[in-house]
């Protein structure tokens, strides 16, 4: 079972998952320093910038695999 969702906010993932950063970055998605990014979901933060339904599911992917 994945232990990172799309349902996660950003606040949440950089809290238990700070290894994966970076590769929000690899996605536009600079949401560390962003005020309102750290209550926002992943989901919300990906449509925002422009990812479509199978992009955040390869992002999601690929979070899960940094996270171990």
């Amino acid at each position: 079972m994945a232990k990172i969702e799309k349902s996660m906010t950003f606040g949440e993932l950089v809290r238990d998952y700070p290894e994966t950063v970076h590769i929000l970055a690899e996605y536009g998605m600079h949401c560390i320093g962003c005020h309102i990014g750290i209550a926002e979901t992943i989901e919300q933060g990906a449509r925002a910038h422009g990812l479509g339904e199978a992009d955040i599911q390869t992002l999601l992917k690929r979070l899960n695999e940094k996270a171990g």
